[in-house]
């Protein structure tokens, strides 16, 4: 059966954090669910005006985990400071990683994309780039779960968009405490709404319709991308519960702890 998220009733509008969302209310196995308030999502903070500042503050966080590069933050700008919060950047690959790359992005002609985007080449890249992540970031990734499971609650995890990087630390962190694959790419999907979808800039104006056709598979997130980290963790460990135990070196008391501080 799929689930299906309920509709957002309290969700806050923030003028300039993009994909901001509390995982609270997803179903985890024996019946329990994500705790609201304790594990949150979402695009950078480094534009957040004071009225956004004044919402995170709100929230109680322990830690920021930041999951942009030295680039991302020279491009962006650090996340701004909230009173009592410790940040700690973990960078991780972006999933179309290299400046060379991001620069044919902003200012290739239409040849040269369809060259390096056509014919399917953009979601394989993506797809490839999440098996990539989950294969070799292990370490990263059992950082983050060691963290929450010691003193790092309430968290909020992001990268640039909060889609592709915090999206699959977040679906790792749900697999870690039993949430099944489907609810995970529900929540996954979420960063598809059109007020959460990362605005598309070209240094040439406003882009033409075979140009952002191109260009869409970099930023939506599909269930293919996800399904390939999955697929991922099937073909190097067999199954979820090594990969947890082997891949990301979680014990069953860390994963008790995980448990006891992210579900009611």
């Amino acid at each position: 059966m799929t689930w299906t998220p309920p509709a957002p009733s309290t969700e806050p509008e923030l003028a300039k954090v993009r994909n901001f969302r509390d995982l609270g209310g997803l179903p985890a196995a024996g019946g329990r669910q994500v705790r609201p308030g304790v594990l949150f999502r979402s695009g950078h903070l480094a534009h957040a005006t004071e009225t956004d500042r004044a919402f995170l503050e709100s929230l109680g966080l322990h830690t920021v985990f930041d999951f942009r590069n030295a680039a991302d933050i020279a491009l962006e700008g650090p996340d701004v400071a909230l009173t009592g919060v410790r940040n700690v950047n973990i960078p991780l690959s972006d999933p179309a990683d290299g400046s060379e790359f991001w620069r044919m992005v902003r200012d290739g002609d239409l040849a040269t994309l369809r060259a390096v985007l056509g014919e399917g080449r953009a979601a394989d890249r993506m797809a490839d780039s999440y098996r990539t992540m989950i294969v070799t970031r292990t370490a990263e990734h059992s950082r983050v779960l060691h963290a929450l499971a010691d003193d790092s609650v309430p968290a909020l995890m992001h990268c640039a968009a909060g889609k592709d990087r915090a999206g699959l630390s977040i679906a790792v962190t749900l697999l870690a405490l039993g949430v099944e694959p489907e609810v995970i790419e529900a929540d996954y999907l979420e960063s598809n709404a059109p007020h959460r979808r990362y605005v598309v800039r070209r240094g040439d104006g406003e882009a033409p319709p075979e140009v952002m056709e191109l260009l869409s598979p970099l930023f939506e997130a599909r269930a293919s991308y996800l399904g390939a980290a999955f697929a991922a963790v099937t073909e190097t460990w067999g199954a979820t519960e090594r990969y947890l135990s082997e891949g990301l070196a979680l014990t069953p008391g860390t994963r008790e702890r995980l448990r006891e501080r992210l579900l009611s």
